[in-house]
């Protein structure tokens, strides 16, 4: 019996609407050697964009998790969100598998995938508030609900988190989580 193959870690970066995540792991994509990247599985309209996500109906969502199709899944600002299980053949080949997720998942994903690095990405309030009306997807009544809930903490009990400024240069950002995942990530795999 050969050795089981031992799995990247999944590098979960959360934060607060308009701070940057997208751009950021994009960023880290071009720059760190094999890592890769888990699209979501989000209850949200295909022409409301934003993210690269797998768009399916509430019907849809919950067929899939009735099918155990998902390693993690959540409901937040009405929407629904999930990981799907295809993240674990993505951890046996990449140095890290990258995933935007909720703060208010990052205890169950520490559970589930047992190496879960948090990148706890954070702006100014008026870099934040520049980005999220600069975006023009939500009514000012909408950022300010956004910007009310963009200081709320992470939950107590992760094992590894780290904090990145995004409000400057995002070259700078990126440099931070490369410097702080490199002792983490897997060498790169075939």
């Amino acid at each position: 019996m050969s050795p089981r193959p031992v799995k990247a870690p999944v590098i979960a970066v959360v934060g607060p609407s308009g701070v940057g995540k997208d751009s950021l792991m994009d960023a880290m994509l071009t720059r760190i050697p094999g890592l890769k990247k888990q699209r979501r599985v989000i209850t949200r309209a295909p022409e409301l964009g934003g993210e690269d996500y797998v768009a399916v109906s509430e019907t849809q969502f919950a067929d899939l998790c009735a099918e155990r199709s998902f390693a993690l899944h959540w409901q937040a600002h009405g929407l629904y969100y999930a990981i799907p299980r295809e993240i674990d053949v993505l951890r046996r080949s990449a140095s890290g598998v990258v995933v935007n997720l909720s703060r208010k998942a990052l205890l169950e994903a520490q559970d589930v995938f047992s190496t879960l690095i948090v990148l706890s990405v954070t702006a100014t309030p008026e870099v934040l508030a520049a980005r999220l009306n600069a975006r023009g997807r939500e009514d000012r009544a909408e950022v300010e609900r956004r910007l009310a809930r963009a200081s709320t903490p992470l939950p107590e009990g992760l094992l590894h988190v780290v904090e990145i400024d995004n409000s400057g240069p995002l070259d700078a950002a990126v440099a931070t989580a490369e410097a702080a995942l490199t002792p983490w990530l897997q060498p790169e795999r075939a």
